[in-house]
């Protein structure tokens, strides 16, 4: 997830382990002294046009003094214009105004801080950026919303638990010659339809409908630091966890970085060609760091206050790339919600997935989330929920996921399911669950239950988590891989290295089975459901297309894996009963068998019960067999039971078959039987 991580930070990053620190004050210090800062929430932060002319604001309390610096261009060049600006000690900002509207041109910022002028800054509000972002942008943004755009909205969301997430970056998922797609790694990408692979698969945005998922997360699009705008002949790739200017989309994804105006409407489009196909998308924020350290726009504006640090003076670092944001000093605050208010607002995001979520405190947290909800109530927040490292924030106020249940409208990705389903992420050896080794069973049943209190687990035996730390199903994420660590095909052919590829996808589709039926939100990476790999490479975040790009001839390859997920998600969406929506439900109606893992490991029996959340079928059996042998469940009495899943086969329409008595679940495999 990192620009500079190392694969020991990567593994630092899943752990939790800012949980495993002893507690520190809740500030440094070194950092007490900007809690004294005035602070300024207004909404002419930065910069507003209107018909008196062009006005400026900027907070830098501590400046000696601050100029102003006006362009012709967004990159290269003297300034044409250099203006004072004035200080106004009430709010810690200083302010400028030319009578024109400077549509068209550029600016900078730059600070005088303890004697020395530091490098200018388009300041920390930019919103439109010229190439690379080192100049902020005057454009009118009402000539950047598309056709139709006042009209446009995402997709009602009633609860989380209604949501499938699909976790994509913009170069993978187009960049192939096989996608088919003329706008290869653009945000442009996703607002064609009609494209197809070469044998004739539907790709890009028709593929996400075929598909059947909810949403879209993609990685971050905001403007960030390690792609060069003006030789996008290169070809660099990076995820983007190294932001540089937060409220601006990324140019190397618009088809002309140096317009920014170009790079605000095409990735409208793309949102708008997404709400039109019925798609959420959540965007992928990377608050918790910069960067930059001294480089970065917060010090080159405010130095010292917007990032934590210890006692003599160090930057903490949380985040495992060298700082971490201070979300717990006023103007920071305010600055997170703003942002993600701007997104939501003026780009109709529907969700924010926070990376390394508990770098910040839970009361900022739980204002993005209030915040939101009031411009739309169906946006979805959830992050990681853990930091890569110690920081001077104590355990106790960190948006971590065991504090989730202090969080409103919140969720956090379960590690449990995750590590327990496929092995641990950091051994590339290490089976789990659904390949085959023994020992998982009760994590996975936190899992299934998202994390809730249950009177059937016992979690003094979870791996990951020893308390029910969710309050509810919608507090919880479920995945197996991400666009972190191995992808599953690459797991499973690490952890599973005598195996055919078939076996192996036999247990991807036992895995996924385990996410697309527990409680809470499914989550899957994209290309999972055509068995896409990323060739063993473990922290792809700076390797080339050859390594992250989806090889779309996968699909007809693998088409037999792309209906089971299609399967999986119409299943979920059809079926109430796998959304419950409170724990309560959730210790009613789910009903585990007893059955000894110590005498049957890798076997997992559960029933859900009474029509549970209002769905049709009134009792549904699901069975995983994560073992090399056959197992028989034995069935309750009563009616036959009509079977809708089995040996890696879905259909809903016709079933496989009605089974009285008892069932034999085949290895590596779900099971999954219904009766009315």
């Amino acid at each position: 997830m990192r620009k500079t991580m190392s694969i020991l930070s990567a593994a630092l990053l899943m752990t939790g382990i800012g949980t495993l620190c002893p507690s520190a004050s809740a500030r440094s210090n070194y950092d007490k002294q900007f809690a004294e800062y005035p602070t300024y929430n207004g909404e002419d932060l930065e910069l507003t046009v209107d018909k008196d002319g062009t006005h400026f604001r900027l907070w830098s309390p501590k400046a000696q003094e601050v100029k102003l610096n006006l362009y012709n261009t967004g990159l290269n060049g003297k300034p044409y214009e250099s203006l004072p600006m004035t200080f106004h000690p009430e709010n810690g900002t200083w302010t400028a105004s030319v009578k024109d509207q400077l549509y068209g041109k550029y600016y900078t910022f730059q600070m005088k801080h303890d004697g020395k002028w530091l490098s200018e800054t388009p300041g920390v509000w930019a919103k439109a950026v010229g190439a690379n972002g080192k100049r902020a942008a005057i454009i009118n943004l009402a000539n950047t919303n598309p056709e139709g755009w006042a009209a446009d909205k995402g997709p009602k969301v009633d609860n989380f638990t209604d949501v499938i997430v699909y976790e994509m970056h913009h170069r993978d998922f187009s960049m192939s010659p096989s996608s088919g797609i003329a706008n290869k790694g653009k945000f442009l990408a996703l607002t064609e339809t009609g494209t197809t692979s070469p044998d004739g698969e539907m790709t890009g945005i028709d593929h996400l409908k075929e598909l059947g998922v909810t949403h879209v997360h993609i990685l971050p699009s905001y403007d960030y630091n390690s792609v060069d705008e003006t030789n996008l002949q290169d070809n660099t790739y990076n995820w983007g966890y190294d932001p540089q200017n937060y409220n601006a989309p990324e140019g190397s994804y618009s088809t002309n970085p140096s317009n920014p105006e170009t790079r605000i409407k095409e990735m409208k489009e793309m949102v708008k060609a997404l709400h039109d196909a019925g798609i959420g998308v959540i965007m992928d924020v990377v608050y918790n760091h910069t960067a930059e350290n001294d480089g970065s726009n917060f010090e080159l504006t405010a130095p010292g206050y917007y990032h934590r640090h210890w006692d003599d003076g160090r930057y903490s670092d949380a985040s495992g790339c060298g700082n971490e944001t201070a979300s717990d000093q006023q103007q920071m605050r305010d600055y997170i919600i703003n942002s993600v208010k701007y997104w939501a607002d003026e780009y109709h995001i529907d969700g924010f997935r926070f990376d390394l979520m508990a770098i910040h405190d839970i009361e900022t947290m739980n204002q993005v989330a209030a915040d939101l909800k009031k411009i739309n109530p169906s946006i979805f927040v959830y992050g990681e929920g853990w930091t890569a490292g110690d920081s001077p924030l104590p355990a106790e106020q960190r948006a971590l996921k065991e504090n989730v249940a202090k969080m409103t409208d919140i969720a956090v990705f379960s590690d449990d399911l995750r590590d327990a389903v496929k092995g641990h992420y950091s051994n590339a050896e290490d089976r789990g669950f659904a390949t085959g080794k023994p020992g998982n069973e009760e994590t996975v049943k936190i899992g299934i239950v998202a994390a809730t209190a249950h009177p059937q687990v016992d979690y003094s035996k979870g791996n990951n988590s020893k308390f029910p730390y969710a309050s509810s199903p919608e507090m919880i994420v479920n995945y197996v891989s991400c666009h972190d660590d191995l992808t599953l095909t690459d797991k499973l052919r690490k952890s599973m290295p005598n195996a055919s590829d078939e076996e192996r996808m036999a247990a991807a589709k036992l895995a996924q089975t385990i996410v697309f039926t527990s409680q809470g939100t499914p989550f899957m990476f994209a290309g999972e459901e055509i068995f896409r790999d990323k060739k063993g490479v473990h922290n792809s975040y700076k390797s080339p297309d050859s390594i992250n790009a989806i090889d779309w001839h996968l699909k007809a390859l693998n088409r037999d894996q792309m209906d089971y997920y299609k399967g999986l998600i119409a299943l979920r969406k059809a079926h109430p009963a796998f959304r419950m929506t409170s724990a309560e439900q959730i210790a009613k109606h789910l009903k585990f068998d007893n059955i000894d893992s110590e005498k049957i490991p890798n076997l997992i029996s559960y029933t859900l019960k009474g029509n549970a959340n209002g769905d049709t079928w009134k009792d549904i059996k699901v069975i995983f067999n994560g073992s090399d042998e056959e197992q028989t469940i034995k069935l309750p009495k009563g009616n036959m039971w009509n079977a809708v899943v089995k040996e890696g086969k879905i259909n809903l329409e016709e079933g496989l078959g009605s089974f009285k008595g008892s069932v034999k679940v085949s290895p590596r495999s779900a099971t999954i039987l219904y009766r009315q």
